[in-house]
C-alpha cells in the first residue's frame, strides 16, 4: 500500500478535544496538557498551523508501522514540533480474527486490556513525554478512539481521575463515530485491503455505533483491577515511576 492507493484529501480532525476540565487528584486538570485526536497526518496546513500557535510542542504518533509508512507525518512535519512514534499495535491484522473480526463494545475492551499488558512500555513512554514537554502534546491513531483511548485512560489514572470520568471521556467519541469513519475511510479502506480483509470483514466495524461505548472502556478497567489490583500495575512494572506521576500532577494542576 502506497500513498497512490489512497484518495487523501487533508481535513480538520473531527474526534479532538482538550482533557482540560477533567476532575482529577487535587482539582481540575487544566487545558494545555494534552490533546487527544484522530488522526494528525492530513490535517490541513491551517490545522496544523493553529495548534502550534496554540502550543503544540510535542505529538504522539500510535499508529502501526504500516499506517506511518503510508501517510506519514503530514504538514505538522514542517514545525519544530518532537515526534514520537509509539505503536500500541505492531501490526493491526494480526490483532484481530481475519476470518470473522469481532469489534463489539466488549472485545473493544478486551482487546484495550491486551495493549495496555503488552504495549506497556510504550504507554509509559507517552506518560513520561506528557509530563516533561514543556508545552502540549497530542497522542493520536487512526480514529482517536481506541489506542488514543487508553493512552488517555492512562493518563487520567495517573492524575487520580475517577473511572466514571474517564469512561464518560471515553465515551464522548461515540458522537463522533459517523465523521470519524468519513475521515478515515480512504485511509482505512486501502489498509484493509492491503491487510487481505475482504469488505464485508472491514464493514464488521459498523458494529461499533451501536449500543454503548462506556462498555469498552469498563472492560478495561475493571479487569485490571480484577487481575492486577492496582489498573496502573502493568505500567509500574515496565518502568512507571513515582516521579514521573508527581510531575504529571504538578504539570495538570498549574
Amino acid at each position: 500500500m502506497t500513498i497512490a492507493d489512497i484518495d487523501l484529501v487533508l481535513s480538520a480532525p473531527v474526534n479532538l478535544r482538550d482533557l482540560g476540565g477533567i476532575p482529577i487528584d487535587g482539582g481540575v486538570l487544566r487545558e494545555g496538557l494534552a490533546i487527544r485526536t484522530d488522526d494528525l497526518a492530513y490535517v490541513t496546513t491551517d490545522v496544523a498551523a493553529q495548534l502550534v500557535a496554540a502550543g503544540l510542542t510535542a505529538i504522539i504518533d500510535l499508529r502501526s508501522p504500516l499506517e506511518v509508512s503510508v501517510t506519514g507525518r503530514g504538514p505538522l512535519a514542517e514545525y519544530p514540533v518532537a515526534y514520537h512514534h509509539l505503536p500500541l499495535i505492531a501490526d493491526v491484522g494480526e490483532s484481530m480474527n481475519r476470518d470473522a473480526p469481532e469489534l463489539t463494545h466488549d472485545a473493544m475492551g478486551r482487546m484495550y486490556l491486551r495493549m495496555v499488558e503488552v504495549a506497556a512500555p510504550q504507554l509509559v513512554t507517552a506518560l513520561n513525554v506528557i509530563a516533561h514537554t514543556p508545552g502540549t502534546a497530542a497522542f493520536h491513531c487512526a480514529a482517536g478512539r481506541d489506542r488514543t483511548g487508553v493512552v488517555a485512560a492512562m493518563l487520567l489514572l495517573a492524575l487520580g481521575a475517577a473511572d466514571d470520568d474517564i469512561v464518560a471521556d471515553y465515551a464522548l467519541t461515540g458522537g463522533n463515530m459517523v465523521a470519524i469513519m468519513q475521515r478515515t475511510a480512504p485511509v482505512m479502506g486501502a489498509m484493509w485491503k492491503a491487510l487481505g480483509f475482504d469488505a464485508g470483514a472491514a464493514g464488521a466495524s459498523a458494529a461499533l455505533l451501536e449500543g454503548s461505548m462506556e462498555v469498552s472502556m469498563r472492560t478495561l478497567l475493571d479487569t485490571l483491577r480484577e487481575q492486577h489490583g492496582d489498573a496502573l500495575a502493568p505500567l509500574r512494572a515496565a518502568g512507571l515511576s513515582d516521579a514521573t506521576i508527581t510531575r504529571l500532577r504538578e504539570r495538570a494542576l498549574v
